[in-house]
């Protein structure tokens, strides 16, 4: 990593520190450069503005979980598979990066245009990718549930609570926490035992 790369990872980190305990609004570009040991004018010389540091830390967030979701469910047609291993790589992100997406949710407010559009965006086509596995699933009679889109956002919100209460130095560990929700994620979709397949229920938009 190069000087310059470096001085903006220390910026973008030191922001996420101070973004999770005072709050976007409170937080004050001096406040980002007193962390790191540069005087708030200097700052402006590496980053545009303290609206471009907080789209920049959401946008990463989300460009991670999409990757995280692609790699997971690559190599397996499988219905289940495919639920259980994107479900496991949405739960291991939030344990491992709780900053990230505390801020990335409870910051969202704070996004002025066009970030906030390119956000959502992002943010819509990784629930939309998690629907259409659980839609897939459920065309093929592995997965019998009413609503797609119901059962996603309960499975993505078990992922965004593991931010919240989750602790390295405690238990459950995150093999724990990963096994537990992935076991659960596939009891929302009610997943069917292999080779069973069963169509009675309809599902609705």
């Amino acid at each position: 990593m190069n000087p310059t790369s470096t001085r903006h990872a220390h910026i973008r980190s030191a922001a996420l520190d101070l973004f999770v305990q005072r709050g976007y609004e409170a937080t004050t570009m001096g406040d980002i450069g007193a962390a790191i040991g540069i005087r708030g004018p200097s700052l402006y010389k590496h980053v545009a503005s303290k609206q471009d540091l907080l789209a920049t830390i959401i946008g990463a967030t989300m460009d991670d979980l999409i990757a995280a979701h692609r790699a997971a469910i690559a190599g397996t047609a499988d219905h289940t598979e495919r639920l259980r291993r994107a479900v496991d790589a949405h739960v291991r992100y939030h344990a491992r990066h709780r900053r990230e997406a505390f801020v990335g949710n409870r910051e969202l407010r704070s996004l002025v245009e066009p970030h906030r559009s390119t956000i959502m965006g992002q943010r819509a086509a990784y629930a939309r990718a998690f629907e259409d596995l659980v839609t897939d699933g459920v065309t093929a009679g592995t997965f019998r549930v009413r609503s797609p889109r119901l059962a996603t956002y309960a499975i993505l919100d078990l992922g965004m609570g593991v931010a919240v209460w989750f602790r390295e130095d405690a238990k459950p560990t995150e093999n724990d926490v990963a096994w537990h929700h992935t076991e659960v994620a596939l009891r929302i979709v009610n997943a069917a035992p292999a080779g069973i397949i069963d169509r009675g229920i309809q599902p609705i938009q």
